[in-house]
Formats: C-alpha cells, sequence, structure tokens
C-alpha cells in the first residue's frame, strides 16, 4: 500500500493549467519541485499528468507528495504520548513537564520528537516530525504537529498572520496588581549568555495579553495569551514585570515551592489545514501548578 501522503482536488476553473490551479490550492513551489524530482506524482482523474496540462471543470486532481526524509540526528523511540487528536494531517499532544520538544545536546533522546518519529514508523508513516508549536523542556501543555511538510507549510503560514491561537496559565511571584494588561515589549538575545533572553531595544515584536484569575499567599496566578511566538516569551515578559514564573531560576524566580517553572498550555485554537473546520483543545493544570494557588 502507497504510505505517501496525498490530497485530492476538484478543479472548478475551465482550461486552468494544473501548475495554476496547484499553486491556488495552497501546494508551494518548494514541494511542486519536490514532487516533481524526488518521487512524487500528479494525477488527473487517474492519469499521470505534467504541470502544463490543461485542466476541465470537474476533473479529479490527486496529488501524491514524495517520501520524506527524516531530520540527521533523528532517532525513532518508543515512548508513551498523550495523544488527544489526531488525523491524516494533524496530531495534537499534551506534553508533560521534564521533557524536550526535540533533541538537544543535553538530551539526545527521549523527546517529544523521537517518540513521535517512532510512532510514525509503527504507523508506517512516510513523513518526518513537523512541530507547530513547541514547548519549553519544563512547560507541559499542548503542542501541534504536522504530519507532512505541506501541512507544516499551512500552519507556518496560519502562525505568521497570527490565526493559530494559544493560551497559557502561570503562578507568578507576587500580587499582579492589574486585573488585565498587554506587554508590548521587544525580546532579543542576552549578550552573555546563548541561552537566556531579554526585553531589549533591539529585540523582535512581543505581544502577550496577561489576566489575572487568583491572588493568594503572594501568589498570582494568571492567564497568557501569546500573539507572537518569541522565544522565552511569557517567562521573559513577566520576570521584566518584576513576577517571574513560580520555579523559573533562570529569569529569577524560586525552585522552593516547585521545581520547574509553573507553565502551562492550556488551550490551543487553530483552522484545520485541509477542512478550514476551526479545532479547539483544552487540557487541564496540572496538579503541581494548582495546588500552588489552591
Amino acid at each position: 500500500m502507497d504510505k505517501r501522503f496525498q490530497l485530492q482536488f476538484i478543479n472548478s476553473i475551465e482550461d486552468a493549467l494544473l501548475r495554476d490551479a496547484i499553486a491556488q490550492w495552497g501546494i508551494s513551489k518548494r514541494a511542486l519541485t519536490a514532487i516533481k524530482f524526488d518521487g512524487g506524482t500528479l494525477l488527473v482523474n487517474g492519469e499521470e499528468k505534467n504541470v502544463r496540462h490543461s485542466l476541465k471543470i470537474g476533473d479529479v486532481v490527486t496529488i501524491i507528495f514524495p517520501q520524506e526524509e527524516v531530520s540527521e540526528g533523528l532517532a525513532a523511540q518508543e515512548g508513551s504520548l498523550a495523544v488527544v487528536y489526531e488525523d491524516e494531517a494533524v496530531l495534537v499532544l499534551d506534553k508533560p513537564p521534564f521533557m524536550n520538544s526535540i533533541p538537544s545536546k543535553e538530551h539526545l533522546n527521549g523527546s517529544i520528537a523521537n517518540y513521535v518519529y517512532g510512532y510514525f514508523v509503527q504507523q508506517q508513516l512516510a513523513s518526518t516530525v513537523h512541530i507547530v508549536t513547541r514547548l519549553d523542556r519544563d512547560t507541559s501543555g499542548l503542542m501541534v504537529i504536522a504530519k507532512h511538510r505541506h501541512i507544516h507549510h499551512i500552519m507556518s503560514g496560519q502562525q505568521k498572520n497570527g490565526s493559530i491561537h494559544r493560551e497559557y496559565e502561570a503562578i507568578v511571584e507576587g500580587y499582579v496588581e492589574q486585573d488585565q494588561q498587554s506587554i508590548i515589549l521587544p525580546i532579543g538575545r542576552k549578550d552573555t549568555s546563548i541561552i537566556e533572553r531579554e526585553v531589549r531595544a533591539d529585540g523582535q515584536f512581543a505581544h502577550t495579553d496577561v489576566s489575572v484569575i487568583a491572588r493568594k499567599n503572594n501568589l498570582t496566578h494568571i492567564r497568557l495569551k501569546l500573539h507572537t511566538g518569541r522565544t522565552h516569551q511569557i517567562r521573559v515578559h513577566m520576570a521584566h514585570i518584576g513576577h517571574p514564573l513560580v520555579g523559573d531560576e533562570l529569569y529569577g524566580g524560586s525552585r522552593t515551592l516547585l521545581n520547574r517553572q509553573a507553565l502551562h498550555c492550556r488551550n490551543i485554537q487553530f483552522e484545520h489545514p485541509l477542512t478550514k473546520e476551526i479545532m479547539q483543545f483544552c487540557s487541564n493544570l496540572p496538579s503541581e501548578i494548582s495546588n500552588l494557588i489552591n
């Protein structure tokens, strides 16, 4: 059975060239080149055609993408994945803390990417791992993974235009006085570190909305909405206004109450890359975080 990723469309434009119809359906030039030279196929009503073929209304176009090459250094591993949702295009996971999204020098194995690739191998899925929304190692919650390069291309566009909506919950140190506020401050790499970020004038635009849920024991439970996706954005913004996340030692938080940053991706919403349906998912706040304020 052919396990290569396929898409099928019905043409609605008389005398449209196949290449123009493909572009209209969101297939990138890079993908079309790969289809032509790396083992893909273009079919019209079940017959192989080239991009200069003239289509008729009602023609059924099947696009068969080439098998993807796995990223160098990514080993397939068997491991537990908390699958929230899955179909032929996307995989939504609930990531536990203390697990990398992708391998690092310090943690070559045991990442979400390792386990997802192992999962794909078990399914005989001809694809590598395309993470759409990445989480820091110690952050828990929802992640979206595209099951093919073309799907990742579509969802990357959604990220750029702000149509993927993510909400987090966190516990921060001190009382956040304003019930609601928007933090719009640029973020860049700190000169003295390859890891740490900071608010700086020459940084990238970053926008975080903050709403207070509860205040107790000199801690504040907050909800955060990301409008941009800068590295460590929530952690940097909250530390900058004097309220570092509980457990976030890198940005001034204390680990007395929790041995990781108290941050969880609670909600995620996006338009399905194929069906255009609005998909929304929720993950309960882990007890080790909720117990801090309750």
